[in-house]
This record gives C-alpha cells, sequence and structure tokens, in this order.
C-alpha cells in the first residue's frame, strides 16, 4: 500500500513537470505556476458568483429579523416603534439610498416571499405624507422636551451651588452662580410644567399614529401567528438547504471545467501532444481542487451537518461538542468510501491493464507500443513478469497466467 502510493505521487509530480517524460526548464516551471494560481484565482472568483446566484435565506425572507425581533420584543412600546420605523425620513438622499423587496431578486434565482412582500406593502402605506408630517411632529416634541430636560439638568447644578453658597453666608454679589436660589427653583418648576405638557402631547400623538388604519392593518399582520409561521418555516427551510444548492451550482461551474480537462488530456497524451498533456493535466488538477474544498466545506455547513446537529441536541440536549465527535469519525469514514471506490471502480489497476492490453498500449502510461514489446519506449516499464505456476512471461496486473490460466497476484 505504502508503494502504490509513492508510486501514485511520484507519477503525480512527474506529470506536472515534464513533457514526453522530459522534465521541463525552471523558467517554464515558474511560467506555469503563475497560470495556475492565476487560473485558481479566476475558478475560486466564479465559484464565489455562481454561489451568490441563488437568493440566500435573508433575501428570500428579508421580513423575517426584523418581524421575528418585534415577536420576542417584551418592550411596552414595541408597536410605536416598529410603526415608527415604518415612516421613512424626508430626504431625498434617503430615498435614493433605500432598496424594494423586489429589486433583492434582480439578477439572482429565486422570488422573495410573498408574505414578506405583503409586509412591506403593508409598511408601505404607513409611510405616507400626513404620517411624515406628524412623525416630524412627534420628533419635534421629542426635541422640545429634551432642550427643557437639558436647562433643567444645567439649573439644578446652579441650583445645588447656590444652596451650598447661601449655607455658607456668601454674598450674592460673590457668587459664581447667573441664578439665585429661588429664581432656579421656580425656572425648574416652570420648565416640569412644559416638559409635563409636552408628554401629554406626545402620548396623543403617538396615539394618532398608532390608531391609523394603515397602522393598524400592519400591527395586524404582525400579530398574525399563521403568517409569522409561513415566514420562519420557509426561512428555517431556506437555510437548511442553501448550502446545498450553493454546492450544487459551484458543481454545476466545476464538471464541465473537469471534463473538459480531462478529455484535452486524454486526447493529447493519445496523439503525445506533450505541452498539451501538460497543460491540460495542470488545469484537471486545479478544477479538482476548489471541488475537493467546497465538498469539505459542505460537510460542516450543509445538510448533513445540520441532521447531526439536530440529533445530537436531541439525545444530548445541548452538548453541541460532541457533534466534533461524530465529525470526527464520519470524515474519515467517508473518505475511505471515496477511495475504495476510486480504488475499486474509477482506477482499479487490473481494469485499467486490461483495457490497455486490449489496445495494446503499455499496461502503465497507456503509451502505444508494439504486441511483442518487453518494456514500454516511452515509460521503460516492463510489460511482462514470471507465472508463478509455469515460469513463462505473461502480463502485468492481469489477473491469469496466459499460458496456464493460474492466478496472478497483483504486481505492484
Amino acid at each position: 500500500m505504502l508503494s502504490r502510493l509513492r508510486r501514485t505521487v511520484r507519477r503525480f509530480f512527474n506529470k506536472s513537470r515534464q513533457i514526453n517524460h522530459e522534465p521541463i526548464n525552471k523558467v517554464s516551471l515558474i511560467v506555469i505556476i503563475i497560470v495556475d494560481l492565476f487560473i485558481l484565482f479566476n475558478v475560486f472568483a466564479g465559484l464565489d458568483d455562481i454561489s451568490r446566484w441563488p437568493l440566500n435565506p435573508q433575501q428570500t425572507y428579508p421580513c423575517q429579523s426584523s418581524w421575528h425581533a418585534y415577536r420576542q420584543s417584551i418592550a411596552d412600546n414595541k408597536d410605536y416603534d416598529i410603526i415608527r420605523q415604518a415612516i421613512s425620513p424626508d430626504d431625498p438622499l434617503f430615498q435614493q439610498g433605500q432598496w424594494g423587496y423586489t429589486q433583492l431578486a434582480e439578477g439572482y434565482l429565486g422570488n422573495v416571499s410573498e408574505v414578506c412582500l405583503a409586509y412591506e406593502q403593508a409598511q408601505a402605506d404607513i409611510d405616507t405624507s400626513e404620517n411624515k408630517q406628524l412623525a416630524k411632529r412627534i420628533n419635534d416634541v421629542q426635541a422640545e422636551v429634551s432642550s427643557f430636560e437639558t436647562k433643567n439638568a444645567t439649573i439644578r447644578q446652579q441650583y445645588d451651588s447656590t444652596l451650598l453658597e447661601d449655607i455658607a453666608g456668601q454674598p450674592r454679589e460673590q457668587s459664581i452662580n447667573n441664578v439665585a436660589a429661588a429664581d432656579a427653583k421656580a425656572e425648574i418648576e416652570r420648565n416640569d410644567r412644559a416638559i409635563s405638557q409636552r408628554k401629554n402631547t406626545l402620548e396623543d400623538l403617538s396615539s394618532a399614529l398608532l390608531n391609523k388604519p394603515e397602522s393598524q392593518a400592519f400591527l395586524a399582520l404582525l400579530n398574525d401567528g399563521a403568517q409569522f409561521a409561513t415566514v420562519e418555516n420557509g426561512y428555517s427551510r431556506a437555510s437548511f438547504w442553501y448550502p446545498s444548492i450553493q454546492l450544487f451550482f459551484q458543481g454545476l461551474f466545476l464538471l464541465p471545467l473537469i471534463v473538459l480537462a480531462s478529455v484535452v488530456h486524454r486526447t493529447a497524451q493519445r496523439k503525445h501532444y506533450g505541452y498539451v498533456a501538460l497543460i491540460s493535466w495542470h488545469l484537471l488538477v486545479i478544477f479538482w481542487i476548489p471541488l475537493i474544498w467546497k465538498l469539505f466545506e459542505f460537510m460542516q455547513i450543509g445538510f448533513i451537518f445540520e441532521w447531526l446537529l439536530e440529533i445530537v441536541e436531541v439525545l444530548f440536549g445541548g452538548l453541541r461538542f460532541l457533534l466534533n465527535y461524530l465529525n470526527i469519525l464520519l470524515i474519515p469514514l467517508i473518505g475511505f468510501a471515496i477511495i475504495k471506490f476510486f480504488q475499486k471502480v474509477v482506477f482499479n489497476t487490473r481494469l485499467q491493464a486490461a483495457n490497455r492490453v486490449q489496445k495494446m498500449r503499455c499496461v502503465r502510461c497507456a503509451k502505444k507500443i508494439r504486441k511483442h514489446d518487453i518494456y514500454c519506449p516511452h515509460c521503460s516499464y516492463a510489460q511482462y513478469h514470471v507465472c508463478q505456476n509455469c515460469g513463462s512471461l505473461t502480463y502485468r496486473h492481469l489477473p491469469h497466467c496466459k499460458h496456464c490460466g493460474a492466478d496472478q497476484p497483483l504486481d505492484l
């Protein structure tokens, strides 16, 4: 097994730096490496672009986050807050920067949830010029309240200092404060009355905004459990399958490149186009690297990972670290299955040798040879070995001797 691995690694590097079994010079090797890096960068860029083509869960259900936050909130004024957020500032620059839900799907594969489109329309119904004026009035009153509160805070500081001066018997003309204690107290009381009046005004204005028909319609949608469940379930399903969909499209991007590079490489080898064989081999390796990378990435975020996570949470509660043990066990098993498949089916030595002998090709490098060549003139590999039963020369890697039919061990 170890010798086969060494031979495979050696063949891999020989194919990567030889043209017709002759080593390429260092300058050419550097050029090939630069080209490889450039192509690899573009392959990953293409994978990133195509992975963004299908709408992600946030784009398919853009209302989920704000709706979920509203449903989870326990604040007393959550109704007013979400209605207030639906009213956009009366600012042209802000309006230009706004994106609608339907625009999220432009240039992408998929559609925005119908429920979220209804959510957006209900929000848009609130964003009227009348409500904007009402919101502006609320902002102005809130600014007045803040102004009076700031004044009171400043006066209280001076009032406390003035009281200390009076207790100490300091003359008024030597005071560092502009307001006497009695005047400060009176002004604070006036400001408190103004704050109280404006807070009453704020309550009336807020109630008027909340009681608007469009506001009530939006709140009714927000509190519709069936509609919310539709969005939540759809978002959960989309999140579960999105990594699989991404891997599917990335595979669609890579597989044609892998097939094309493989066909070109085999054709170039058969027709002894050394330069084309070298370049196509490098391309084939480059196209396989991101595919393998994405497969391992999928194992960490795909539906298999989510499925295992659900099993762990059901069986062991919050002990999510046990999933790492499952991954440590599962990944080697999957790797073993892949290795066994390629060893037994794709790169089976006996099957390859039988096919090459029938076509009068070298059992190692697959190049054309004459029928009675003992050694391959291209790679110097011996085509025959001695049968352990009858002592005659028979083909290497084939299961039986061509003279006596005895079983032959696989000659490594």
